[in-house]
């Protein structure tokens, strides 16, 4: 059966992750919040200096195998560290849960590609700047939820991968959804090899950030987690050399990509529990302070049940998310309609309690003097994240 024992290293890493949350991220993501300019976010030294501080932690590279220079926690570990930071910073959470994409995958698709190795994965690891955060890109302005469209071939990535010589050349471009889009030191990018196949004829391809032909479009003005980076990034006559494609098309790619959306899903789920943890922390405290009618609102029922709802709903995701987790932990990637559940399940509660927490405090609940009006905007965005949750639903209740 399950254990829900931590280990001494379990709680020595989740306690710096809280220390850490605390005293730097919460500070940092709600001044960052408050700009304007969503570009002006990431052109601001605040932005680095937090980001490079959870590298210094070596949050960045939490999943990543020891023999790379990772920490090599398990799934159920990096869950647990996962909802701390999103309790105080989700927006910074969801800059680094796809940050070590192009790392992890490079070690676990071509751990025998020394030139990447050592380009990459090793400098990645040391890193104490966060200047070399990832991305990866799959989504399309027209390739969206169809991304897992594996079976119709007139559906395809429409950024293109030409092999000429011992090269090739990619055409294309990547969303305005991408996660580090604008700021990425390196791209995974799916690329249509052959057009024949529909999706499954993409491979996965390593690109570098600086290479001839990389553009970025300006950071997307959002409602919620401001201090994730997502631009469209483009591709014009990108050259790379063929050994930097690190999955070939053909019929496994729908294998590759659901495990990414596998593991990517829990991240999200997990930022979801954190979010609602700090709405309920938040409005609990000022029930028990706030008075009216001659008593504390917490002993109103009607307060009082918002309350206790939120926190079975905190509960009961968490534990749907370490079922989930620990399917990774037993059997990589592990169980994909099972992580979509967490996520789906995880998600839709914290955009509800977020937003009845927000109630709790009433006029004051919308204002910026308290940062639950933020975290009711951050948890909106989740539900879209990693795929909307009603693409989600539909694709794991097939597996039923």
């Amino acid at each position: 059966m399950v254990d829900f024992d931590q280990t001494d290293i379990q709680r020595q890493i989740i306690q710096t992750a809280q220390d850490f949350g605390n005293e730097v991220l919460r500070p940092a993501e709600i001044e960052l919040d408050q700009v304007a300019d969503p570009e002006e976010v990431f052109q601001q030294n605040l932005f680095w200096d937090v980001l490079g501080q959870a590298f210094g932690l070596g949050f960045h590279k939490m999943g990543l195998a020891e023999e790379f220079g990772g920490l090599g926690l398990d799934p159920s570990t990096t869950g647990m560290i996962w909802e701390e930071l999103g309790r105080c910073g989700a927006g910074f959470a969801a800059s680094l849960l796809p940050g070590a994409a192009v790392q992890q995958l490079i070690a676990l698709l071509a751990p025998q590609n020394k030139e990447l190795v050592d380009r990459y994965v090793l400098p990645y690891a040391q890193d104490t700047t966060g200047r070399k955060i990832s991305a990866w890109g799959s989504s399309e302005p027209n390739v969206g939820s169809d991304g897992s469209n594996y079976y119709d071939t007139n559906i395809r990535h429409h950024t293109s991968a030409v092999k000429k010589g011992d090269r090739y050349v990619i055409n294309g471009t990547k969303s305005n959804f991408i996660s580090n889009g604008g700021i990425a030191d390196v791209y995974l990018v799916f690329a249509c090899v052959d057009p024949s196949q529909g999706l499954r004829g993409s491979g996965a391809f390593v690109i570098p950030g600086d290479a001839k032909g990389v553009a970025r479009e300006k950071a997307i003005d959002k409602i919620g987690l401001r201090t994730l980076n997502q631009a469209a990034v483009f591709f014009d006559d990108v050259e790379i050399p063929e050994h930097y494609m690190i999955f070939p098309p053909g019929e496994d790619y729908p294998m590759l990509h659901n495990a990414i959306i596998t593991v990517g899903n829990l991240g999200v789920g997990y930022l979801a529990v954190g979010l609602m943890r700090a709405a309920y922390e938040e409005a609990l405290a000022y029930s028990k302070e706030r008075v009216q009618w001659g008593k504390p609102i917490f002993e109103h029922q009607m307060i009082t049940k918002k309350l206790f709802d939120v926190f079975m709903a905190i509960e009961s995701a968490r534990a749907f998310l370490w079922k989930a987790s620990w399917l990774c932990k037993t059997s990589f990637p592990g169980d994909l309609k099972m992580s979509l559940a967490a996520k789906i399940y995880a998600t839709e509660q914290a955009v509800r309690h977020t937003a009845e927490m927000v109630q709790v405090l009433g006029g004051y609940g919308i204002s910026k003097e308290y940062p639950l009006e933020k975290y009711a905007r951050d948890a909106n965005l989740l539900p879209i994240m990693d795929g909307t949750n009603q693409t989600l639903l539909i694709k794991a209740a097939a597996m039923l």
